[in-house]
């Protein structure tokens, strides 16, 4: 056990010289290119390097060369003049947001765009509001965290190649720019042709493995239907025989094991009668059988549950003397296994259902179904949005002018109504 422990120990040191060389070879291939500014130098820590280099699977060259475009990226944005000044209307509508950590203090993002956003707004626009709300989720992150959780709320769509652009092009930013940062990505409630064209897409979408396609209608039929205390037992839907008048009777059917009542009060839940009762005066068959025979007394209590039973009790004898039948021909002639042939069942079509083709995709294990995975995350979108509680995860100069100037606001309050 130590020797394996001291292995152990030699392999993560070992991984972490590695790691620590190939950081200095990409900021070395960086600076050697064209030196590095204040602000990349900044950008450019430690741990983002080592995304970088991890997303390129230990690749010094494929790294540098991923984290210059990116650098080049954020400059052209700029990501540094980013404000919520300038995204006041989705702010006070809650478009994109953070609504808080799961329990691995993982930052939870919710986007709740229309359809009509992307008819009123560009494509600058949307990227400057998705990058401002991933930095917002950044900067809320503790120290040794590093990825966040995306809920798309395609609710609001009802046209699926919408969504479907708007999606390809918040996980191509997020995978180009944001390597290793995203953990989940949910996408709830989308248009009913989605799940088709996100077939025939995610090959090509690098992080279509982390997404995930859920509906809240299954999610709610799961959890009530898990909870069977909360409904009724059948036996209270019983129809109680001394309600309805003996003379109030449309028609009866009568026999040797049972008589059957129709009463004329349509509206109740059960307007019929069944009784084992003997009233009929024109029997068939023996009429000497004993209770044993017919097994416990049938009560109008518990005729619903013991109506189509089998009769209990010496079952060998009941077959013999209270149902005659024909004795059955001897089999003279033995049949081959092989010569019999059985039905064969129809391949399904596409005209007889679509779903069976997509299918095999849906069968996942069951630690990856998606409506399990989730359920921890269920709170945050059904938690109501308050501008003010996202407003107060902002840290300058992402919270703008409101964040600065809000606390001076909140003091003034504070003396004003102490002199009151």
């Amino acid at each position: 056990m130590n020797l394996e422990g001291g292995r152990d120990e030699e392999e993560e040191y070992y991984q972490l010289v590695e790691m620590r060389r190939s950081v200095e070879s990409v900021l070395h291939l960086l600076n050697k290119q064209s030196p590095l500014t204040l602000k990349q130098e900044k950008y450019c820590s430690k741990e983002c390097v080592e995304r970088f280099v991890r997303a390129k699977g230990n690749s010094v060259k494929k790294a540098a060369k991923h984290l210059r475009n990116c650098l080049s990226w954020r400059d052209s944005l700029p990501t540094e003049d980013l404000m919520a000044d300038e995204f006041s209307a989705e702010l006070a509508e809650g478009v994109a947001y953070v609504a808080g950590h799961d329990h691995e203090l993982r930052p939870v993002l919710i986007f709740r765009m229309k359809q009509d956003y992307q008819k009123f707004h560009s494509h600058k626009l949307f990227t400057r509001l998705l990058v401002f709300t991933l930095e917002v989720a950044v900067q809320t992150m503790s120290k040794n965290v590093d990825q966040f959780v995306i809920l798309f709320d395609a609710s609001l769509f009802r046209s699926a190649s919408g969504f479907m652009k708007m999606l390809v092009a918040t996980l191509k930013i997020i995978g180009d720019y944001y390597p290793l940062r995203l953990h989940k990505a949910f996408v709830i409630d989308p248009p009913s042709l989605f799940s088709y064209l996100w077939k025939g897409v995610k090959s090509f979408v690098e992080l279509s493995p982390l997404t995930m396609v859920v509906s809240t209608l299954d999610i709610q039929e799961s959890l009530h239907f898990n909870d069977l205390t909360s409904y009724p037992q059948a036996t209270s839907l019983r129809f109680d025989p001394s309600l309805v008048p003996s003379s109030a009777k449309l028609g009866s059917c009568s026999s040797s094991r049972f008589s059957f009542t129709v009463s004329h009060h349509f509206d109740s839940l059960k307007p019929w009668y069944l009784s084992l009762t003997d009233t009929s005066g024109s029997k068939v068959g023996p009429t000497n059988l004993s209770r044993t025979l017919l097994g416990p007394h049938i009560s109008p209590l518990n005729a619903r549950s013991l109506s189509f039973a089998s009769p209990r009790g010496n079952i060998d004898v009941v077959r013999k003397g209270f149902f005659p039948s024909t004795p059955m021909p001897q089999k003279t002639q033995k049949l081959d296994p092989s010569i019999v042939r059985h039905p064969r069942t129809p391949k399904p079509s596409f005209l007889h259902s679509p779903a069976l083709f997509f299918k095999r995709d849906c069968q996942l294990s069951r630690v990856e179904k998606p409506h399990e995975s989730f359920l921890p995350f269920l709170k945050f979108y059904q938690r109501p949005y308050d501008e003010m509680i996202y407003r107060s995860k902002m840290r300058p100069p992402l919270g703008g002018l409101i964040s600065i100037v809000s606390p001076q606001l909140k003091r003034r309050n504070m003396s004003a109504s102490q002199r009151y």
